[in-house]
């Protein structure tokens, strides 16, 4: 993975900014195509950039290599939008609000389970404590998104899937991420 250094995406207004302000600054980030192209691609390796986010939201530019992906995880308290500018993701997702703290391992019920095909100029917002795996699943073409949460993200979870079970494994914080 690489780390680039922060650029500037379109502006927006300064409040705190809502689910639909933060879809509203990823759809237009990502269709200004001088920033989708200053994002350097890996072949290996998600790439990233720090975007400057509306309302001091946490924003990010992403590059997906064929076949690479997230893993379960969610965005503890914050909530988000996000937008595929090229390529294509796919996003599996829980209907379900988990429990935030104090459990190892859940055992999910039937029908919890989302899919969504996530083709250029498409994207969604999301709340609080949403569990989700976003995945490039071509073989042959990078996808490029953007990203955006409010609050700045106080810490990630990392959950492993074996069925119905969720197990939560790691929860990291912004320092890990330096």
């Amino acid at each position: 993975m690489s780390v680039s250094p922060s650029v500037s995406a379109p502006s927006a207004p300064s409040q705190t900014p809502t689910q639909a302000e933060l879809l509203d600054f990823v759809r237009r980030s990502a269709a200004d195509a001088e920033l989708i192209a200053s994002l350097p691609l890996d072949p290996e390796g998600r790439t990233w950039v720090r975007l400057e986010g509306p309302g001091g939201s946490e924003a990010w530019l992403i590059g997906w290599p064929p076949g690479t992906g997230t893993g379960w995880h969610d965005h503890a308290d914050s909530v988000g939008a996000f937008l595929t500018a090229s390529g294509e993701l796919k996003e599996y997702s829980l209907a379900a609000r988990l429990p935030t703290d104090g459990w190892k391992t859940l055992e999910l019920t039937e029908g919890v389970d989302r899919e969504r095909r996530l083709t250029a100029g498409k994207g969604r917002s999301f709340g609080r404590h949403h569990v989700h795996e976003v995945l490039n699943e071509s073989t042959e073409e990078h996808a490029i998104s953007v990203h955006a949460y409010y609050p700045p993200l106080p810490r990630i979870r990392r959950y492993s899937r074996t069925g119905q079970v969720l197990r939560l494994e790691q929860v990291e914080r912004p320092e890990d991420w330096q």
